[in-house]
């Protein structure tokens, strides 16, 4: 069968790789076309752009590139009329796949999927009209996310999460579920996971170092984003703390790491995966104006996915305003070995990776499409 992705942010690319191999696993005959990156490139197939070429985030920089943006919409369209695909599988960036999802449903050409949600459930919860009316089928990597979407009928497929598997092809020993980290095994590092947009690395980074810096004689490595380069990470390192930037080994930073700071995002769930306590750290300009509004636009208690998908908090989250050098201090010394949360901390991801299952969310993804798919087209 002929599958055509649409992946917008380097995650995509990761996890539209790891589904892309389990595909051609089960689809002997599967044929790729998609905008992705290297990662979905090596796993065969066509690539029309680059996401690089796609990732605008915020009201500014989409202004600035709106004519570039809307040549990569309309490229997008003609390339999926003309090549005709049994399926689109469009995952997460909603701002330009929701609109994708809308073309190829008002065309008929095929079954749309998506694959990782939209966050929908967090703000823009108007958007379910669109997905109702455009999407075929969702497959979910948020456990929670089933019976939020039941609750306003629309049926999901839970499939598990693709970061297990991310880590679990990655871990030598494959043995991702044994590994704790105690801080009894010679660790001497804090990471720093800053976050992969340069307004988040801008906000966070000097005041993350500089908080770490005075919690004892650690050493600071950061762990860099693929789409940042490394002049720009100098630009917020203060001249008198010593740190390391490493790009391409986040979850090799993390296993030699005593704890984490890091900025919200599926960052979260790795670093929790992984077993090492940590403190999400998201400052935004006018703190204290989005405190106040926070509550109206955000609909979930929690900003990190660890606390989201246990259903309570296990990580403390400093947010806005309250992200200051101080309290990223006092809170990162609570989980540094002899810290008086640390172990709670550890207790606690151990049920927040029972709820997110074991590996092997791109397989059951893609087996469960390709199911759908044949039941469509053949009837079996």
């Amino acid at each position: 069968m002929r599958y055509y992705l649409i992946a917008g942010e380097a995650s995509g690319d990761l996890h539209g790789s790891n589904l892309m191999s389990e595909l051609k696993v089960h689809d002997h005959e599967a044929d790729f076309r998609f905008i992705g990156g290297e990662k979905m490139l090596a796993s065969g197939g066509t690539m029309l752009k680059h996401y690089r070429e796609m990732a605008y985030m915020g009201f500014i920089p989409v202004m600035l590139h709106l004519c570039t943006i809307m040549r990569n919409m309309s490229l997008c369209k003609q390339d999926i009329q003309k090549w005709q695909p049994d399926v689109v599988i469009l995952i997460d960036y909603p701002g330009f796949n929701l609109k994708i999802a809308k073309f190829v449903h008002e065309q008929r050409i095929c079954p749309v999927f998506y694959y990782i949600s939209p966050k929908i459930w967090a703000w823009k919860e108007y958007r379910i009209k669109d997905i109702r009316r455009d999407v075929d089928e969702m497959f979910s990597i948020l456990p929670f996310e089933v019976e939020w979407f039941a609750k306003r009928h629309y049926p999901i497929h839970y499939v598990g999460n693709p970061c297990v598997d991310a880590i679990y092809k990655d871990g030598q020993d494959g043995n991702y579920g044994n590994y704790e980290n105690d801080g009894n095994d010679g660790n001497d590092v804090i990471a720093i996971l800053a976050g992969s947009r340069r307004q988040e690395i801008k906000d966070n980074l000097g005041k993350m170092l500089s908080a770490a810096s005075r919690c004892g004689d650690y050493k600071l490595v950061i762990a860099g984003a693929p789409n940042i380069e490394l002049d720009y990470y100098k630009k917020f390192i203060p001249d008198n703390i010593d740190v390391e930037v490493k790009f391409g080994q986040t979850y090799n930073i993390l296993r030699s790491s005593v704890a984490a700071l890091v900025t919200s995002g599926t960052a979260t769930l790795e670093t929790a995966i992984l077993s090492v306590p940590q403190v999400v750290c998201y400052y935004m300009r006018m703190g204290k104006l989005v405190s106040i509004v926070r509550k109206f636009i955000i609909h979930v208690p929690y900003i990190s996915l660890v606390n989201l998908v246990a259903g309570k908090e296990i990580v403390t989250e400093l947010v806005a305003d309250d992200m200051t050098e101080e309290k990223t201090e006092h809170c990162l010394k609570e989980i540094l070995p002899g810290g008086k949360r640390r172990q709670k901390m550890l207790d606690d991801y151990k049920e927040m990776n029972r709820i997110l299952g074991g590996p092997g969310a791109s397989e059951r993804a893609a087996k469960e499409m390709i199911k759908i798919l044949k039941n469509r087209i053949y009837g079996v």
